[in-house]
């Protein structure tokens, strides 16, 4: 029997443990030219939470349907001559333990929103996790905003938010390689920590102090010139104020209006005209040619130390809908990955 986890009823204001429902049921077969993958890990990402109330870009899900989420899988029967049983692949199979899907064709690549499950390798010193974060779409999420868009260059002051996160600390990394002064704006002094110690971030400001936006200023005396973003809200409306002169912003998410109960109001844009800057809206699906590339550049860079990927693994398919409601709250330290 396969097990999964289904949602069970509307989603409020953001995901409660009620909201999911865990079942069995028959193991699927596949048909021609698919696959049976038994799902080793997967990713857990605040988008699904906007995804279950209907308000993400990848679509909704249907009560009764199985959670969706980008999944490291091994094939375990073919009826494809693209893959074998052992094949590593990644596919979208959500939170379920076995999942049929199509074989990506030899040699054809597969753009984001394919649902066939694509053979990956990877060096054997490098966790296959990685597939769901530094090295798979948030780390591709980072590499577009801060190599194609920011483009931050020596003595360039670089502010990112959720700079622990699986996007920020890679966005934030690659800046301070390419000579940026680098600023994190994270959720408690842990994670500042980890920004400033781990990560090698020059300074790291706790939003949740209430004068957060006077240290941000304090550590940034010469305005912002690039603003990497994925939470949106408060955060990019207190980072806006202190701009420099011919700042790049750019948008890859909004963590806070994810859990929302309604659109947040409209950030004040009078700083983007003052400072004749420029605010770009990223959507990593535009960037996914590059995925090769970025990894050939990237994988050298975590082998050696130069880059580090933290992670939150949780065991079970039952622990996945507590990790969803504690990462909405920002409760993660970490890429999360269920492990199954």
């Amino acid at each position: 029997m396969n097990q999964r986890i289904v949602l069970a009823r509307a989603v409020g204001l953001s995901p409660v443990l009620d909201d999911f429902r865990l079942e069995e049921a028959a193991m699927p077969a596949p048909g021609p030219g698919q696959v049976l993958i038994r799902v080793d890990h997967v990713s857990l990402d605040p988008y699904v939470a906007s995804a279950l109330r209907g308000r993400h870009m990848s679509g909704g899900v249907a009560i009764g349907g199985v959670i969706p989420g980008e999944a490291v899988g091994t094939v375990i029967e073919s009826r494809a001559e693209s893959l074998v049983p052992g094949d590593r692949v990644l596919c979208r199979a959500g939170w379920q333990k076995f999942t049929v899907a199509d074989a990506a064709p030899i040699g054809v690549a597969q753009g984001p929103s394919s649902l066939a499950a694509q053979k990956v390798e990877l060096p054997d010193d490098i966790s296959p996790t990685l597939l769901l974060g530094m090295l798979g779409m948030p780390g591709l999420t980072a590499w577009a905003g801060t190599i194609r868009v920011l483009k931050p260059i020596v003595g360039d002051t670089f502010v990112v938010s959720a700079a622990t996160g699986p996007v920020g600390s890679t966005a934030g990394q690659l800046a301070k390689r390419m000579g940026a002064r680098v600023v994190g704006i994270a959720g408690g002094p842990e994670k500042c920590a980890y920004a400033r110690d781990v990560l090698g971030f020059d300074e790291c400001i706790d939003h949740r102090d209430p004068d957060w936006v006077a240290a941000l200023a304090k550590a940034c005396p010469a305005g912002i010139d690039c603003f990497y973003d994925g939470v949106g809200g408060r955060i990019l409306e207190g980072v806006l104020g202190h701009l420099a002169l011919g700042a790049r912003v750019v948008l890859v998410g909004l963590m806070e209006q994810y859990k929302a109960a309604a659109p947040l109001p409209g950030p004040n844009v009078v700083p983007l005209i003052k400072f004749r800057a420029t605010m770009e809206g990223l959507v990593v699906f535009d960037h996914w040619p590059e995925m090769d590339n970025f990894r050939r550049r990237v994988i050298p860079l975590v082998r050696n130390g130069q880059m580090v990927a933290r992670e939150e693994r949780l065991p079970g398919l039952d622990a996945a809908p507590a990790a969803l409601v504690r990462l909405m709250a920002g409760g993660n330290f970490g890429k999360m990955v269920l492990d199954l």
